[in-house]
Parts: structure tokens; sequence; C-alpha cells
């Protein structure tokens, strides 16, 4: 039986619900890497709590019921969403599973460690799923990737990783090596100015690769006054590449990286997807 690749997708529906034009493009990438797709809908469960008015002023049981048919609602459309986002180019396995408020980003994060990545649709207009990345990528040891709603459908040929010959950053490495494709081709980014580097390790690197058949260069890139993440992106776009793997900055760093698009940080700007690895 051959092997199968599964991308596991949650998708929230409590308070805010993910973005339409955010979700079809994270679904159509998916299917550019030859995965199938597992998405999980989640629907709150809110418990019954009297009002210290005694209902008077305050149907409290009445608003919640509401916001749990909505909930509910909302993962019926999101079903039929995807599916049609899908079309016939991958066949999405779709599930509805019910979690007490204040639960659905351990629950993402424990369900993903079931499949080999995680693909998470992105939007700024809300930190819901802010909240949803974070708990992923630090919750399930899975790999995650982040896809903008300007990602596009053609296959991942190329792809940069963020090297400071840390354990974290071999990690992202063989993770989004496992994606890329016969024939594929590698950039190495290595930053300046941002933390000593020791020796040629982006030339290091590049030849381990090449020794492995897979075509690898080197790009150095200024940081100046931008974000560490800011001038990774900017880097890999500039080469060329359709996918950035990270997590050599280590905790901290990937931390800030998502954090920072709470206000008028990185993911302000998310320009093309974005594998986190921890």
């Amino acid at each position: 039986m051959p092997k199968t690749r599964i991308a596991f997708m949650p998708l929230n529906t409590y308070p805010n619900v993910m973005a339409d034009e955010a979700i079809r493009p994270a679904v159509g990438f998916a299917a550019s890497l030859g995965c199938s797709l597992h998405v999980t809908t989640y629907a709150v469960k809110i418990p019954r709590l009297s009002s210290p008015l005694g209902g008077l002023l305050l149907d409290v049981p009445g608003l919640a019921r509401t916001a749990e048919e909505t909930s509910r609602a909302e993962c019926r459309r999101l079903g039929e969403l995807v599916q049609a986002a899908a079309g016939a180019l991958v066949t999405p396995d779709i599930t509805c599973r019910e979690v007490d408020l204040g639960a659905v980003f351990d629950a993402a994060a424990h369900e993903a460690r079931y499949y080999d990545l995680s693909i998470l649709p992105w939007s700024d207009a809300s930190v819901a799923p802010q909240d949803v990345t974070q708990s992923v990528v630090f919750g399930s040891g899975r790999p995650t990737i982040i896809v903008p709603p300007s990602t596009g459908p053609d296959p991942v040929s190329h792809l940069a990783i963020a090297w400071d010959g840390s354990r974290v950053a071999a990690r992202a490495l063989g993770d989004a090596l496992a994606l890329l494709p016969e024939g594929g081709r590698v950039t190495v980014l290595t930053v300046q100015d941002e933390k000593p580097l020791a020796g040629q390790i982006a030339q290091t690197l590049a030849s381990s690769l090449e020794k492995r058949g897979i075509t690898a260069l080197t790009h150095t890139i200024p940081l100046g006054r931008r974000k560490i993440a800011e001038a990774l992106q900017e880097g890999a776009l500039e080469s060329g590449a359709t996918l950035l793997a990270m997590g050599g900055f280590g905790h901290s760093r990937i931390r800030d990286f998502i954090l920072g698009g709470a206000t008028k940080g990185v993911f302000a700007d998310l320009r093309l997807p974005v594998l986190l690895s921890h």
C-alpha cells in the first residue's frame, strides 16, 4: 500500500470564524503538496450558568444555546466550503468536534499530533488565527505551515530555510525537505548582524544538500533595522522561494514571530507560506 501524507487543518468557529478567502487558498496549498487533508471544525459547548439577576434582564442560558447553534451551523458551512474549495484537487476528510468553551486550542494541538503536518489558513483580521497557530506550533510537536490568503496553487519546488546550524533549524530543514518534490531546490538563508554564526555554515549545508542530489544555493541577508522575520520573508522572496522553513532562532524568536502579528508585526504582512518547527 503506498504511503499517504496527511495534513491537518483545524477550523475554529467561536467566538470568531476564519475568513472564507483565507481558507480556500490553504486547501489548495495542501493539494499542491500532494497531501491528503483532514479538516476538523470545532463547535463550542458553553456551560450553563444562571444570571445573577435571576434571568430578569438577561437570558444567559438562551444566549448560550444561540451561540452553540451558531457555532454548529458554522461547522456545517465550513465543511461545505472546504469541500467546494477542494474540488477535484483533493478529497478532504471533514469532521466536527464539540469542545468546551476555551478548550479548542489545546484540542487542536493534541489532534495535530496524529498527522504529518498542520496547514493553517491565516488572516490578520482577528487574533483567533494567532491563538490557534501558537497552540499548534508549540503544542503539537509536528511541523506547521501558515498559509496567507495570497498563496497560489503552484507546487512548492523551491524552498528557503532559515539556517543558523542549530538543532531546531535542522529539524525545520528535515520537515521541509520531506515536502520538496524530485528536482526541487533549496536556498539557505543566513542573516547578518542578528547573532554570531560560526564558520561557513550556509555553504556547508548547501554542499551537504548537493551531495544528496538537491540543488542548493546560499543567500546572506543584512538585517538592518528590520525584524528578523521580516528580513527572512523578504530574503525568501528575493531568492524565488515559495515556502520559508524556519525554526533556527529558538523558542523566543518563533514566539515573537507569531505574537508580533497580533499588532503590527510581520503577520500583518505575511507574504508567503511559512513552515514552523518547534
